[in-house]
Formats: C-alpha cells, sequence, structure tokens
C-alpha cells in the first residue's frame, strides 16, 4: 500500500501555498478584518479563479471531482494562512450534501454550477455546530432538523432566517444564531434519506477543521522559530537557550504525531470505510491538541507581546482556540473514540499491526 501524496497532489498544495502567501499576508488580512461584513469579495473572485471553489464538485457539474485525501493538503493551507473566509463550508461540505441527491435534482442542478464559478456562498448549520459561519453573506443555508426517524436536510433562503451575530474572541470569524422554521418547501430529504448524509458531513467536517488546526499550528511553529532566531538577550539569539529549543521541539512531535491521524481519517473518508466516523474524531482531537500546544508554546517563545493586535501570532493562537470547539468540542469527539474503542466486538482488533487492516 502506498501513502505517499502524488507528484500532482504535492503540486497542487504548492500552488495554492504559493497563491495565498500573495492574496493572504497577514497586513492584509486585518484589512478586511475591519470591513464591515469580514469578507472580501475581491479574494473570493481570485479563489474562484484559481479553481479552488470547484474542487469537490463533481466532474457533471463543471468541477474537478477532487475528494477528502486532496483537502486534507487544501485544509492545511487554509489554516497557514488564516483565510477569513468560510470556503471549506461551500467549496467542501455543500457539495457533498448536494452531490449526494439524485442526479438531475433541481437543487443540485441549481447550485452546483455557481459553487464552481464562485458567485454563491452556502452556510451549513447542524446540531453539533449550532452557530452558523458566514450566515450573513450566504445565499443559501443547508440546515440540519433532528426528527424522530433520523435528520431532515433543508435548503432554507436567506430571506427565511433570522440571524443574531455571536461575538467570537478571534475577529475573522462571523458566526451567527439562526432560527428558522422548518416545512415541506424547504425540506430537501427526510430523516432516514438525510442522516447518512449529515453524518458524512459532520466527518467531512471534523477533518476540516483537523486540517486547518495542522496548518495554524505550523504556522505559529514558524513564527515561533523566526522570532527565537532574531530576539537576543545576554547577546545570544533566544532560540540557542535549551529552555526555547524544548519548547519549539515539543510542537514539532505534536504536528508529526497529529498529522499522519489526518491524512488515515481522509483516506477512511475517501474510501467509505465503515469506521470513518472514529477515524474522524481521532484526526481532530489529536490536530487540536497540536494547535493548542502550539499556540501555549509559541506564546511563551514571545513573550507576553504575543497576546497583542500588532505580533501576526495572535491571528492564528485565536482562531486555533475557536476551531477547537467547531464541529465538536473534545468531548463529543472523545466520546465518539471512547465508544468505539471499548466496543466488545472491535475490542479485540486494537493494536499496532491492525491500523491500516
Amino acid at each position: 500500500m502506498d501513502f505517499t501524496f502524488t507528484e500532482d497532489q504535492i503540486a497542487f498544495r504548492d500552488a495554492v501555498s504559493r497563491f495565498f502567501m500573495t492574496e493572504a499576508a497577514p497586513e492584509q488580512l486585518r484589512e478586511v478584518w475591519e470591513t464591515g461584513a469580514g469578507r472580501s469579495a475581491a479574494l473570493r473572485k481570485k479563489i474562484a479563479e484559481q479553481g479552488l471553489t470547484a474542487l469537490s464538485v463533481p466532474e457533471a457539474e463543471g468541477g474537478l471531482g477532487m475528494g477528502d485525501i486532496d483537502w486534507a493538503l487544501m485544509t492545511q493551507e487554509l489554516g497557514y494562512y488564516a483565510i477569513p473566509d468560510s470556503l471549506a463550508d461551500t467549496a467542501y461540505l455543500a457539495p457533498g450534501l448536494l452531490a449526494g441527491l439524485p442526479a438531475g435534482h433541481a437543487l443540485r442542478a441549481q447550485w452546483l454550477p455557481r459553487v464552481v464559478d464562485g458567485s454563491c456562498r452556502i452556510a451549513i448549520g447542524h446540531p453539533v455546530n449550532p452557530w452558523v459561519a458566514d450566515a450573513h453573506l450566504a445565499d443559501l443555508l443547508l440546515m440540519a432538523h433532528p426528527v424522530a426517524d433520523g435528520c431532515e436536510l433543508h435548503a432554507v433562503p436567506r430571506a427565511k432566517v433570522e440571524l443574531t451575530v455571536l461575538p467570537s474572541i478571534d475577529a475573522s470569524r462571523r458566526l451567527f444564531e439562526v432560527r428558522w422554521h422548518p416545512d415541506t418547501e424547504t425540506r430537501v430529504l427526510d430523516g432516514v434519506a438525510g442522516a447518512p448524509q449529515w453524518a458524512a458531513t459532520l466527518d467531512r467536517a471534523a477533518l476540516n477543521v483537523g486540517g486547518q488546526a495542522i496548518g495554524l499550528a505550523q504556522r505559529m511553529l514558524d513564527l515561533a522559530t523566526d522570532y527565537a532566531a532574531q530576539r537576543k538577550q545576554f547577546g545570544k539569539p533566544i532560540g540557542s537557550f535549551q529552555a526555547i529549543k524544548h519548547h519549539l521541539a515539543d510542537v514539532v512531535t505534536e504536528i508529526e504525531f497529529a498529522r499522519p491521524v489526518l491524512y488515515r481519517a481522509a483516506a477512511a473518508l475517501a474510501a467509505g470505510e465503515p469506521d470513518a466516523s472514529v477515524r474522524a474524531s481521532h484526526a481532530k482531537l489529536a490536530c487540536a491538541a497540536a494547535a493548542w500546544t502550539a499556540a501555549r508554546k509559541a506564546i511563551q517563545v514571545h513573550g507576553a507581546m504575543g497576546y497583542t493586535w500588532e505580533v501576526d501570532l495572535q491571528m492564528f493562537m485565536k482562531r486555533a482556540w475557536v476551531l477547537d470547539a467547531a464541529w465538536g468540542d473534545r468531548a463529543f469527539h472523545r466520546a465518539r473514540l471512547g465508544a468505539a474503542l471499548l466496543d466488545a466486538e472491535t475490542l479485540p482488533s486494537i493494536g499496532p499491526g491492525t491500523t491500516f487492516a
């Protein structure tokens, strides 16, 4: 079994990184934050022109038909550059839901081509993640409605919802409480048909958050390393001090242990493996832990100034904090992981030799 990424996947990741390096520098992000909407239409247009909104849309609707493994790379770049846009909701989660509808379904035919050309924003609401990102700009909201026999899928126009702004410690996050009324006009799938679609969406969302957390952790590590090389005390760069080296080494270790977990979860989702949900929860936990460690250690390297607005570190640190609870907090994912680990049927298969069995 080959676990390496293909040359095309590596080239794709590098191209995305170069694009965001130019178009999403920290000083540009700060300008976007201070606008009323908190989003840049110009940046979103450029993202669409690069084909990034078309990644998960099936080729039949004009997309690229890429999958979960490709997004495991893409989301790391979204995190590394702290992109102030819920791009993954529109370009990754929403196409997964819409592509699950029958071919020729009116909703699928109407919205997937618009996702490709970047002319729409789609927000996602779920009981596990009730605070909806970018609902104020969404042309369509895909909302989950739990019922006795499962979880319905509803497509709700923005005109039919009431929004309440929910402030976030991360200035780039635009979160809202959404009040809406489910009815037959908005219902797309009943509870039985909608349940597996929402289950897959939850797993993809956890993978999305995990990938961004790894990207954030890597960026905070890079910032701390650069600062440690430049900042001097007693005539020496502080990076030469053993305590600083230990802090940075702790972060490297966390990231290197979390990345394979993220990739294994992506492979499970892509292959439709029965334990994909458990893998996704494991990835979310491991990646969030790495991001928290990176934030804590980077602050210790920077000192108190790392919290200040002027220092770039705070942008990535705050994003890591808020994403930790997005699409299921640690208690939720630990419960899913624990239930699987302690299940009597799967317990005998636990061990190093069964990881990829």
